[in-house]
């Protein structure tokens, strides 16, 4: 059994589609049927239904699949420990992050990743937790930090931090914060104009959520995706924010607002890591995962 075919048939029946297979494996789709189609010869049985909706895996694709995750997962492995003896550890993480996230923990991330592990790679991409947990499923992220996930079968979650979530407004001129303004709240944050993402984001449904259980809901002034675009909004005085302290002290401007606790009850969110169960992780994956936690700790933990 050839292994390159097997790694084409595991990402097609994970994708569902050889064109997002061809895509992701940066081959042409051609190329990747023939090579699918001489792996069924080979063993005699057909593994994907092809239609026009994509590829399904037969009773017989299903569990090729389930062995085949565990045969390139043990050469993966494999190719590490060799690795490993000759220069450290190695391989290629690809890892998903919230935007607000990403703000604080990109730079201090990759910077500890490569004084730890200088011969791996580390790939940061940005998005919404659902769609994050979705690449996690069909292998396009590793490991994935998220806010407040949905349980999906299929995805280990484990918990980071965490976070505070507060109301920012815009700082009047000459304002000092000392001492600091009292806490606010919920039922009267949801009176105020509120500058928010659109769903599914996960803070905006935590929100929502939070609100809901107290028989309120909030008043959206605008729906902005993207941390520095919504601070820009609030300090041009649109309405206010809900979030993290650490998305205020990281902007390019924290002296222009000005935070407020949430009280009863008090709005925090929980950060997770995540990782497919159905791909047991690497060493290198393992030893990323642990500085996520290190780094997290000290990054998102302080300001």
């Amino acid at each position: 059994m050839d292994l390159k075919q097997l790694e084409y048939f595991v990402r097609v029946a994970e994708l569902g589609s050889f064109t997002r297979a061809a895509q992701a494996l940066n081959i042409a789709q051609p190329a990747l049927s023939r090579q699918v189609r001489m792996l069924e010869v080979e063993l005699r049985q057909n593994l994907l239904v092809r239609n026009g909706r994509g590829a399904t895996p037969t009773q017989a694709g299903l569990l090729l699949l389930e062995h085949g995750r565990g045969i390139l997962h043990q050469v993966e492995r494999a190719r590490e420990e060799l690795g490993r003896v000759r220069t450290g550890l190695t391989g290629r993480v690809a890892l998903g992050l919230p935007p607000s996230v990403a703000r604080v923990l990109t730079v201090p991330l990759t910077r500890a990743f490569r004084q730890k592990m200088p011969h791996a790679q580390l790939s940061i991409s940005e998005g919404l937790s659902t769609a994050m947990q979705e690449n996690l499923q069909n292998g396009r992220l590793d490991i994935a930090v998220l806010y407040n996930p949905s349980q999906l079968q299929g995805i280990e979650h484990t918990p980071l931090v965490q976070e505070e979530l507060l109301l920012v407004q815009p700082r009047p001129p000459g304002l000092q914060e000392d001492p600091p303004p009292p806490p606010i709240t919920l039922k009267e944050v949801a009176s105020l104009p509120l500058v928010i993402p659109t769903r599914p984001n996960a803070i905006r449904m935590h929100v929502e959520s939070e609100m809901a259980s107290i028989g309120c809901h909030p008043q959206i002034a605008l729906e902005i995706d993207g941390v520095s675009a919504i601070l820009d909004l609030v300090a041009d005085g649109a309405g206010c924010a809900i979030l993290s302290r650490n998305a205020v002290m990281r902007s390019v401007r924290p002296s222009a607002f000005t935070v407020r606790p949430v009280s009863a009850p008090a709005l925090t969110i929980q950060l997770t890591t995540a990782v497919s169960s159905l791909r047991p992780t690497t060493l290198t994956q393992q030893a990323t995962l642990a500085l996520i936690t290190e780094v997290s700790q000290a990054w998102l933990t302080t300001g």
